[in-house]
């Protein structure tokens, strides 16, 4: 939804197909591709960017496109072709619910407040600075002098404000903003270029600045902001301050942007970009290796490993992002009883989905963080494989509740029937890796006591479904935000409504409590202690069933140059790639 902040965490979980955020990261779900492993709302979506992000948790480069020495000077021309696994409906980062393919096409229009460099620290970048009080509930932004949007319009505080308070407003990119701030004096303009943000009183946070740069982060024209809420459609065509300039977006067709030679970063190489979404894992690899693109994003573990094996493409891959696992709706029957959600998991066939989806590549996965991160815990274990105590727990419920209605299935109907679950499992496509994970989890949970009917929806669908609590158990991609208090819009209580952030609608006080003060605290020591108690809370929940970590691949052709030579005005090296997405104001075509 990752929106950077909502939709950051979306997606589906495996590349059919958020946020660093936080307040929310908001990326939409991500889904493996597409929501399954749902970019929810965001930067890295959008609510927030975690923490200033600690190495570890940085998402790591492996094989960043390489500069040949004799290639090494950038020369302008040419067009890169773009392959995504999705659309999006809309690329409005205060209104628009974007997963990673969204957030992609946002980095080539909007510039961030900051950015992060590739060890996970923050930088400023439309900002000259950013600086917190004592207590860090008080920030104060400080921005760059002469920078214009595309339509003329001054980047100032007023235009800032303009832009949080159009985010906040909106049903859902709002969900990852009002939570975290007060309904009157959350922000204040100092003087023309200097903004004031209040969160709410006591509820500082230490790692608020990585907020801003995911999707909360991306200063939208001021001018276009009002002129979309008249006329939604321009909801498609984006005005920001960023390296190039909208051109012209067809859905599910092409989305193109063209060089802004008036940049206030420096030089653009690129005459354009185009972006192309398709669905298809090896579609998407083959228009690759034809040439037809020269560049995609994938978390399909078969395609990874095809692009690996040719020595032709060069792979940018980030393994310390998402999360791919299934995903429960606990607001209705039958997943509002816990026995329920247990069974599900205690039912999951996770060896045969890690052994024919993940085929080695990608590392299986029993919480949010991996086990390279310092705040793993070694004591968490995703439940699964164990049919026997499903069928257990599957008897229990339906002798109790079978009665009970579960309103998801089209007509409601009876939780229970033969002794068996009814539930829908629906997820983000059409893509044939998602169909074959339905396949792998359905023949797992009917031999376990579940009666499975599917549902499959183009991703921004599934992302409202889900929004909407429209859904009995999804496949989704999240978490990953590059400090893990980016990720808090998607646990907290408060992030549960009519639509909800809180995808599993799972309150917890005690879980809330504990993710308020991981944001506030700066002793490493205790930090890690609490975010690994957080991993054992989130498991004994089962809300989620953790397949694998998700492995991005950011591939290029070989004549694409530049990739991670991207700095900020002081010359800072920044992140070049994180949960599927990159940047291309440093990009170039070799000759």
């Amino acid at each position: 939804m990752s929106f950077s902040l909502v939709a950051a965490a979306c997606g589906s979980d495996s590349d059919s197909s958020s946020s660093d955020a936080t307040p929310a990261a908001t990326e939409a779900p991500a889904e493996d591709e597409a929501p399954a492993d749902t970019e929810a709302p965001a930067e890295d979506e959008a609510p927030a960017e975690d923490e200033a992000p600690a190495e570890d948790e940085a998402p790591a480069e492996d094989e960043a496109p390489a500069e040949d020495e004799a290639e090494a000077v950038p020369t302008q021309g040419g067009t890169l072709r773009y392959g995504l696994e999705a659309d999006v409906n809309g690329i409005n980062p205060a209104s628009s619910s974007l997963s990673s393919p969204g957030l992609m096409m946002a980095n080539a229009v909007f510039d961030t407040i900051t950015a992060f460099t590739p060890d996970g620290t923050v930088v400023p970048y439309l900002a000259e600075s950013v600086t917190p009080n004592e207590t860090f509930d008080v920030w104060t932004v400080k921005l760059r002098e002469g920078v214009t949007f595309h339509d003329g319009t001054p980047l100032n505080a007023e235009a800032v404000q303009v832009n949080f308070e159009t985010q906040r407003n909106d049903p859902l990119v709002g969900l990852a903003v009002r939570p975290f701030f007060p309904a009157e004096g959350a922000i204040e303009l100092l003087d023309d270029l200097t903004i004031q943000f209040n969160l709410i009183a006591g509820e500082g946070n230490a790692y608020l600045d990585g907020v801003f740069a995911g999707q909360l982060g991306m200063v939208a024209s001021p001018t276009w902001l009002a002129a979309t809420l008249e006329d939604p459609t321009l909801n498609q065509a984006p005005v920001g301050t960023g390296p190039f300039l909208f051109d012209s977006r067809s859905e599910d067709s092409i989305t193109k942007f063209v060089r802004n030679d008036d940049w206030w970063g420096g030089d653009v190489y690129l005459d354009a970009v185009e972006f192309l979404p398709v669905t298809d894992p090896d579609t998407r690899n083959e228009l690759l290796f034809n040439g037809e693109i020269n560049a995609l994003q994938t978390t399909n573990q078969a395609s990874v490993g095809d692009l690996q094996d040719d020595d032709s493409v060069q792979n940018l891959i980030d393994e310390n992002g998402e999360e791919s696992f299934a995903m429960i709706n606990t607001s209705v029957p039958p997943f509002d009883d816990i026995r329920a959600r247990e069974a599900l998991a205690q039912a999951t066939p996770l060896q045969n989905y890690r052994d024919l989806i993940g085929l080695g590549i990608a590392s299986d996965a029993n919480q949010g963080f991996t086990e390279e991160s310092k705040y793993y815990n070694p004591d968490v274990v995703q439940q699964g494989d164990n049919p026997e105590r499903a069928l257990e727990l599957v008897a229990e419920y339906c002798a109790e509740k079978g009665t009970d209605i579960n309103t998801v299935l089209g007509e409601s109907t009876a939780t229970c029937t033969d002794g068996k679950i009814n539930i829908e499992l629906q997820w983000s496509g059409p893509s044939v890796v998602q169909t074959r994970i339905a396949e792998i989890l359905d023949e797992g949970w009917d031999n376990a006591g579940f009666n499975v009917s599917f549902d499959e929806l183009p991703q921004d669908e599934h992302i409202l479904q889900t929004a909407f609590a429209q859904y009995n158990v999804n496949t989704w991609r999240q978490f990953g935000a590059t400090d893990p208090s980016g990720d808090n819009v998607w646990l907290l209580c408060r992030s549960i409504s009519g639509i909800s952030l809180n995808w599993p609608r799972l309150c917890d006080e005690e879980r809330d409590a504990l993710l308020l003060a991981a944001q506030l605290e700066t002793d490493e020591a205790v930090r890690i202690g609490q975010y690994q108690e957080l991993a054992q809370k989130v498991n004994d929940a089962f809300t989620y069933i953790f397949f694998t970590h998700t492995i991005w691949d950011n591939a290029f052709a070989e004549e694409v140059r530049g990739v991670c030579d991207r700095t900020n005005a002081d010359g800072e090296p920044l992140l070049c790639a994180t949960n599927g997405r990159t940047w291309f104001d440093s990009v170039y075509i070799a000759s």
